[in-house]
């Protein structure tokens, strides 16, 4: 059935749209299956998304009409549709009013995804007003909040040099601890690879104290605060709740250098908004795992990695992965430093649609994924900053010195970067760093090629 005369107005603005404030817009890529006409799928997505159904219905009256979801732009040629959804469709709390990530998925990634009629239906992009805007939590922590654990300025504190403790699964309690002692003695952040929890092999309530105790160590021959990212994702929130008190407790005056990682991806919104609501005065660690199902670059249906990083500031991560824009071992090229501008920025300009935040609280990149020290000085100026957090996991513990010297070796990267100082000139100066060539040999000779003769390493 063809809906698009009552779910397609292609005579609406997109200007005055915004300009009026009533919809939350959303690009979409999509073909049609063998058959059907562009405009007719795309009101069907609409009606799908909104208030339709596949044939007339007798309960429908001119309030529901009023809140149809319409197809507002098409681009048959390049495969582009754009549709409003007014801001009523979308399911508030009960509680407090608040808006919700999970309505906005069930619209506008529902049905739609399943329907026979669509060959293919990717969200590209969405643009939520002023209004809307309001309604969503938002971060309750950023980057500012770490820096200033740190010691750092509060504008442009600059590099966090994390990593994940390695091998990401099979340490007991005791050599879990002793590696992230090793790290911290040169690093600034540690956190629970995703798998990390409560095996049966390394319970949390013998891990977490052994960690609090390596932390203090750490600060107390350093003379600098460490953070640690504790993973408290679970089913159930009542479990998820009992992780993250239980890790307070432990941490005690320690506390607040504690952020919590959630697998946002897998656990859904629900686990999200929990953290966020619950830990309030945690820094929430937003871990991306198996969103690669829907956000590959080679995947046709779902969404992007740019929309659900998009997402997760809404909701209100203070930090979220967003891979390493190709100079990691995780798929992305140089552009994809939009997602991390989308989310750090108050005003940014994405793939279809102009954001402005209004001064909601930004949303941390968190670089993860194959990066070392020699990979970062191209990363750093491909993003054009360095106000990242970068788990660096091989990049710390493949060093061929230590742990720590890796950690270091990430700092002096950055340092590099920043001084715009040639590598090889500034390896001869930093030993930690020029150990990383050694370290990392086949990276250095992509990268670096030369580098051998030029530092005096002749094996």
């Amino acid at each position: 059935m063809d809906q698009s005369a009552r779910y397609a107005d292609l005579s609406l603005k997109e200007d005055d749209l915004i300009a009026g404030g009533g919809h939350i817009l959303v690009a979409y890529t999509m073909h049609p299956a063998a058959g059907y006409g562009y405009l007719e799928v795309a009101a069907h997505i609409a009606a799908e998304s909104s208030t339709g159904t596949n044939v007339e219905v007798c309960t429908t009256d001119e309030f529901t009409k009023g809140v149809d979801a319409l197809v507002y732009e098409i681009d048959e040629a390049n495969g582009i549709m754009k549709v409003a959804y007014p801001n009523d469709l979308f399911d508030r709390n009960m509680i407090d009013g608040r808006a919700m990530i999970v309505s906005f998925l069930t619209l506008c990634i529902g049905n739609n995804q399943g329907m026979g009629d669509v060959a293919d239906l990717q969200m590209q992009d969405f643009y939520v007003p002023p209004r809307m805007l309001q309604l969503f939590d938002g971060p309750a922590k950023d980057i500012s909040d770490l820096w200033r654990i740190l010691g750092r300025p509060q504008e442009n504190g600059g590099y966090i040099a994390g990593t994940i403790i390695k091998p990401k699964l099979g340490l007991r309690p005791k050599p879990f601890a002793h590696a992230a002692y090793q790290f911290w003695l040169g690093g600034d952040f540690i956190k629970n690879d995703e798998p990390q929890g409560n095996q049966v092999f390394a319970p949390m309530k013998e891990v977490i104290p052994l960690v609090v105790d390596s932390m203090k160590r750490a600060q107390d021959e350093t003379g600098q605060a460490k953070l640690f990212s504790a993973n408290i994702t679970a089913d159930d929130h009542s479990e998820m709740i009992a992780r993250g008190e239980f890790i307070l407790e432990a941490f005690g005056p320690d506390a607040d250098k504690v952020a919590f990682l959630v697998d946002g991806y897998v656990g859904g919104p629900g686990m999200v908004t929990t953290a966020r609501r619950y830990f309030a005065g945690q820094y929430l660690h937003y871990h991306r795992a198996g969103h690669g199902a829907v956000t590959s670059p080679s995947a046709k249906r779902g969404y992007t990695a740019f929309v659900l990083a998009k997402m997760s500031r809404l909701q209100g991560a203070s930090g979220i992965h967003v891979g390493t824009m190709g100079f990691g071992k995780m798929e992305g090229g140089a552009d994809d430093r939009i997602i991390a501008y989308m989310i750090e920025r108050d005003s940014v300009t994405g793939p279809y649609y102009h954001q402005e935040w209004h001064g909601m609280k930004p949303t941390t990149p968190i670089i993860s994924g194959g990066m070392n020290a020699l990979r970062l000085p191209g990363f750093f100026e491909n993003l054009g900053h360095g106000n990242v957090i970068n788990t660096a996991g091989g990049g710390a513990y493949g060093h061929v010195d230590s742990p720590a010297a890796g950690a270091i070796s990430l700092r002096q990267a950055y340092d590099c970067w920043k001084e715009g100082a040639d590598p090889i000139e500034y390896a001869k100066e930093h030993k930690e760093f020029a150990r990383a060539f050694e370290s990392f040999p086949g990276d250095a000779d992509k990268i670096f090629p030369g580098w051998r003769e030029k530092l005096g390493v002749h094996k």
